[in-house]
């Protein structure tokens, strides 16, 4: 499975344009994953603005547990219900196998499956969801791409961009450009793409550059030594175009020239507007006076709970903090301003939330600098305080950033138990003056306790602010 990320990729210019890579696969920038070599460099796949998807949501579950560490996102589009539904399908058993195993038996390692928009026009929607797995043999890493065509109203393969009566050509092309590739193997390949159902796994992550080219990504073990890792192909458009399927070539004019909107034939965009609540000035609480407790929500932003919770933390003129994930900060740009103008404070926590301590201080730099820029650009301010995934913080995390790092001494734990009355009692158990309280506002559990939360401390004297106005108070 494939998202956010991008294999690493040489592109080199002539008639037959085809390179390979053959080291272990490496995420786009801000991705988590191996690092890329200096010879190395980011694949030329055109970008999407995620914002301009109407009614777009991104569904993401996450613990902060470092014995059951993951965190998993997939866009849900409008219209585009059986591509959901499949990329629904392969998280939940991806995350079910992960729980299972490594949770349970208490082994190393780390679920991460995050999301990139490939192309998002006209009738045309390709998403590529990346997973890391650290409970899984040799890297963990896999891609795979999702293709939705709106013309027919579903979901199809990526092997779909291909003519059937091409494909052959295709694959021949294929092997002929990884022969002599280190570690590639002809009898694993024939093995793997002579079989119908295993040429579709294999062939399951292709996508246009902006120049109309294809790449074409294999994960490790498919097509060659396992240790060799992974390999990816590059096509030039003069090459691949003849053997384009009749939406392999809408997907190509897609992306070489996107249109300003998606239509995918949805019936309504649904969404709330984000709330407008405004704060009425710089906040004056005393809390070396009164009782003071800090209300912190992780990975965020989400459609539609971010919504409610502001609106129940205005109900109160409580103020809280938000520590979002980069990716749903570029979805969702105006829920973020929402909570900004509101009062609220906004930190980062990292762009599609792996565990910064096992990633190289330029990985982790990228992670958070990625998702600061997000929020500047949502915002005009950056932001100060970052939360680790998982509270993993080390020394080389510390150094590979200038944010200060913020945790919990309250963990309701809300991403374990989806009962709104559990989560509730848990804060309120557990409050104490100066508390900071971990919850997430992407799950509607976690939201729906919030009120019974306000109302109960705020009974009892408790005053709700940000964490950096709590740290300024000490």
């Amino acid at each position: 499975m494939r998202t956010h990320t991008l294999l690493p990729s040489l592109l080199l210019l002539g008639t037959l344009s085809i390179t390979t890579a053959c080291s272990p696969g490496s995420p786009e920038p801000g991705a988590a994953g191996p690092p890329r070599s200096a010879a190395e460099s980011p694949s030329p796949v055109r970008g999407v603005d995620p914002s301009k998807i109407k009614g777009l949501r991104i569904v993401s579950n996450s613990s902060e547990q470092r014995s059951c560490p993951f965190a998993t996102s997939y866009p849900d589009v409008p219209g585009a219900e059986t591509m959901t539904a499949a990329m629904k399908k392969d998280v939940e058993q991806r995350l079910a196998t992960f729980r299972e195993g490594a949770c349970r038996d208490g082994s190393v390692g780390e679920l991460n499956v995050s999301h990139r928009f490939l192309v998002a026009s006209g009738d045309v929607l390709g998403v590529r969801l990346t997973t890391q797995d650290g409970s899984a043999a040799g890297s963990g890493l896999s891609t795979k791409a999702y293709w939705y065509d709106g013309d027919a109203g579903d979901y199809g393969t990526a092997l779909g961009l291909i003519a059937d009566d091409s494909r052959d050509a295709f694959i021949s092309t294929l092997k002929d450009e990884l022969k002599g590739r280190e570690g590639f193997d002809t009898t694993t390949f024939d093995g793997t793409l002579s079989d119908p159902a295993s040429r579709v796994t294999a062939l399951d992550d292709m996508a246009f550059t902006a120049d109309g080219g294809l790449q074409v990504s294999f994960d490790r073990g498919e097509v060659g030594a396992p240790p060799a890792g992974t390999y990816m192909v590059a096509l030039s458009q003069k090459t691949v175009t003849p053997w384009l399927s009749a939406f392999g070539k809408r997907a190509q004019r897609q992306t070489m020239a996107p249109s300003r909107s998606l239509a995918l034939g949805a019936t309504s965009t649904p969404g709330p507007a984000a709330p407008t609540h405004t704060a009425s000035g710089d906040d004056d609480t005393d809390c070396k006076k009164v009782t003071c407790i800090a209300l912190t929500f992780d990975d965020g932003p989400s459609v539609p709970e971010t919504a409610a919770l502001l609106d129940h933390l205005a109900r109160y003129k409580a103020r809280a903090t938000f520590f979002t994930v980069g990716q749903n900060v570029a979805a969702h740009p105006d829920l973020v301003r929402a909570e900004a103008r509101a009062g609220h404070e906004v930190g980062n926590h990292s762009w599609n939330h792996p565990d910064l301590t096992k990633l190289t201080p330029e990985q982790i730099a990228s992670q958070l600098n990625r998702t600061s820029a997000a929020i500047k650009a949502a915002t005009g301010r950056e932001p100060t305080l970052f939360r680790p995934p998982y509270g993993a913080v080390d020394s080389t995390v510390r150094s590979a950033t200038s944010l200060s790092p913020v945790l919990w001494d309250v963990d309701t734990e809300d991403w374990r138990y989806p009962d709104a009355a559990k989560v509730a009692r848990i804060v309120i158990g557990k409050a104490q003056r100066n508390s900071v309280v971990l919850m997430h506002d992407i799950h509607p559990t976690s939201v729906a306790a919030v009120p019974q939360i306000l109302r109960t401390l705020t009974a009892r004297g408790y005053h709700f602010v940000t964490v950096s106005h709590l740290r300024a108070s000490l």
